[in-house]
């Protein structure tokens, strides 16, 4: 299968680039604009790399020459920044992903994999979330992805296209050391000797999902007979306060500091998944558990 990965010189796209490179049978092209991921990301792994924005319809079209399968990575992710920002959140999200949908139309590509969030956009609502819960987006970045799941329900059921939406958990592993998410942060807060900051008093509760269990999904929605939003995680709470416990004992010796300030506006207290829906239909069963995961993290980050 030729595969288009957007946004495949970040953390996941890298890290999907190497899994599916080892699983052999798969020819795979990225499309990354480099704000963030850099093509030496990829180090030396077999790809065809084209510099190009989502934003660029010319771009995106000469992307998916010859391609059978997009999986759709590239977006602004970042819930404060979608708050200070919310047009260049809404411009990189659903305009960059419509972009897509419509090129492949054009090109008779009828197969799509979109990473999308489900904490974002249910809001608050009572966890473990699930497909069914109404929507209710708390932020820009809640909002814009909605919005492409809801342009990727209208091409599916217009075009005939198949269309999956993952909405990934929170996301960590290696490969991760330019992200700004929490586990990536904290490692390299740590690496620094500086404090973790803390907003709030650590009771958030987050659903933290190994990149790699998450790949195997990624994979497993390429040819699966479903369209619609699949929530991809672990189905496991850990609080923040957990989840720093737990750095503690991986990075023993070393020690750090806590630093705790007010909660931030915009973002959900507490989120984790029911990942019923990604077992039947994908036959999901993420392997890693957390600490085992940090461990392979940190090894990782010492690494480089």
């Amino acid at each position: 299968m030729h595969v288009l990965i957007t946004g495949g010189a970040g953390f996941v796209g890298t890290n999907l680039t190497a899994h599916l490179n080892r699983l052999g049978g798969h020819q795979v092209r990225v499309l990354d604009n480099e704000t963030l991921g850099k093509r030496e990301h990829l180090g030396d792994l077999d790809v065809d790399f084209i510099h190009g924005d989502i934003r660029d319809r010319e771009a995106v079209s000469e992307a998916l020459d010859g391609i059978d399968a997009v999986v759709h990575l590239a977006a602004d992710t970042r819930v404060i920044d979608s708050i200070e920002d919310p047009r260049k959140n809404f411009e990189n999200n659903v305009i960059g992903t419509f972009n897509v949908l419509e090129a492949m139309r054009d090109r008779g590509i009828n197969r799509f994999v979109g990473a999308s969030t489900g904490g974002a956009i249910l809001g608050e609502v009572p966890p473990p979330v699930h497909e069914e819960m109404v929507p209710h987006p708390a932020s820009p970045y809640g909002a814009s992805k909605l919005a492409v799941e809801g342009f990727c329900s209208a091409f599916s059921a217009s075009y005939g296209l198949r269309s999956v939406s993952l909405r990934f958990s929170n996301v960590y592993g290696p490969r991760s050391f330019h992200k700004g998410s929490v586990v990536a942060h904290f490692f390299k807060q740590i690496m620094a000797g500086k404090p973790l900051v803390v907003y709030g008093d650590g009771s958030q509760v987050r659903d933290y999902v190994y990149v790699e269990n998450l790949a195997d999904g990624i994979v497993a929605a390429l040819t699966c007979d479903f369209d619609g939003a699949i929530q991809l995680g672990t189905g496991k709470p850990t609080t923040l306060n957990e989840l720093i416990a737990a750095m503690r004992e991986v990075v023993a010796p070393m020690t750090f500091e806590v630093e705790y300030r007010d909660f931030r506006a915009g973002e959900i207290h507490s989120t984790y998944c029911d990942i019923s829906r990604a077992r039947d239909v994908l036959g999901f069963s993420p392997r890693m558990d957390l600490k085992e995961g940090l461990a392979a993290t940190w090894a990782w980050f010492q690494s480089r």
